[in-house]
């Protein structure tokens, strides 16, 4: 018997969040945005009424505001995406124990076992539509499939407000026609490699062939050509059940290069709080740290070094990035991507501090300075606040 598997995707969602507490911003073209004076000013998401202006996601506010000069900014409120997240996913549990989140956005849902009490794929999609519309205040587009592949297509197939029910019977007349890009886990540059050599379509992936796909892509083409095909037999798991991650890590593709050792380390300083909040978040604690560096030619490096011992203090992650990019790139040529990963991980600090260690009293103070901002943050948002070096920005043009 094949599986009934849902995959819900909230429409807009930051941009939607935002308008519950302000619902005049329904009515005008608006968008949630970093700060417009910094590099870091793109947009995060945007309602409708801004699509229809061809604004898109993470482009600069200044080429958005060219394509819309009345566009109304919104300053992101983190906390609350995900407040709003935990709200919605304990609707989804309400009909299954099997909720596995994609994102702070999307989850699936294995209805398979509750049919029987809460009717049809179908049925149950339309109710968490209403349920989710009615009782949060936002809308959500919900795929219905046997696989985990093919209703995440179905719920990105028709938006806003919508279900989409995709079949054993009906994947090819819906699916195939589809650009090659709409598959999961296939990029902008595979697609555009697979589009070279013909192969522009879902459909065209799954007449390619295993064989085909394999000896374009490597081993990723031949699951590509799977999931073209509906052969996707992977579980959805319940929360509880998806496994500690083994890496946690942040990369930011500036709109603009960044230019010699202070933006540079402005950058990685970003990425190391990000890491280290999360790892904090999580109870967790890394004992190796990884950069990624990518110039404007798409020349990238990668490299790590192994700590003393598990940390998951901000400047420790961060004075770790910076000696690994010292020594491995020259700090005057351009930048276009920068990422910091912690990995190793584990939910015990190993590290015995001496009582005589001269960095004693700073690692002390590194560590509550960044308990504070935590604080600071979970009460007012991820924005509330940030270190001094990074408030001064290099602006847009």
């Amino acid at each position: 018997m094949d599986r009934t598997i849902l995959h819900c995707d909230c429409n807009s969602y930051f941009a939607s969040v935002e308008c519950i507490g302000r619902p005049e911003l329904r009515s005008v073209p608006m968008a949630v945005c970093g700060d417009p004076e910094s590099r870091h000013g793109i947009i995060l998401a945007k309602n409708e009424l801004a699509k229809r202006y061809g604004i898109k996601t993470a482009e600069t506010i200044w080429q958005a505001k060219k394509k819309c000069p009345g566009l109304t900014l919104v300053t992101p409120h983190h906390h609350l995406y995900e407040e709003y997240s935990e709200r919605i996913n304990r609707i989804y549990e309400e009909y299954t124990d099997l909720v596995e989140p994609f994102s702070i956005d999307e989850s699936w849902l294995d209805v398979t076992g509750t049919t029987y009490r809460f009717g049809t794929g179908r049925e149950i999609a339309n109710e968490l539509r209403r349920r989710v519309r009615e009782e949060i205040g936002i809308t959500i587009s919900v795929g219905v499939s046997y696989n985990k592949v093919f209703a995440k297509l179905g719920s990105d197939y028709k938006k806003p407000d919508a279900t989409t029910v995709i079949t054993r019977e009906n994947y090819q007349s819906i699916l195939w026609p589809l650009p090659a890009a709409d598959m999961l886990f296939v990029g902008s540059v595979t697609a555009e490699r697979l589009a070279g050599m013909g192969i522009d379509t879902i459909g065209a992936i799954a007449r390619a062939g295993r064989e085909q796909m394999r000896a374009i892509l490597g081993r990723g083409g031949e699951t590509v050509w799977e999931y073209a095909m509906g052969l996707d037999a992977s579980p959805v798991k319940s929360r509880e059940d998806i496994e500690q991650p083994k890496s946690i890590g942040n990369s930011i593709t500036f709109p603009h290069d960044l230019q010699g050792r202070q933006e540079i380390c402005a950058g990685l300083l970003t990425l190391s709080d990000k890491v280290g909040s999360r790892l904090r978040r999580h109870g967790l604690y890394c004992a190796t740290v990884q950069i990624q560096i990518k110039d404007p030619h798409l020349r990238t490096i990668s490299r790590q070094q192994k700590l003393k011992s598990p940390t998951n203090v901000t400047k420790e992650i961060y004075d770790a990035a910076v000696a690994i990019a010292e020594k491995s790139w020259p700090m005057s040529a351009p930048v276009r991507l920068l990422s910091v990963t912690g990995a190793g991980l584990t939910d015990r600090c190993a590290e015995q501090m001496a009582l005589i260690d001269d960095t004693t009293d700073d690692k002390v103070k590194s560590a509550k300075l960044d308990q504070a901002m935590d604080t600071i943050r979970s009460r007012f948002g991820k924005d509330a606040i940030s270190f001094g070096r990074l408030i001064k920005k290099p602006e847009d043009p």
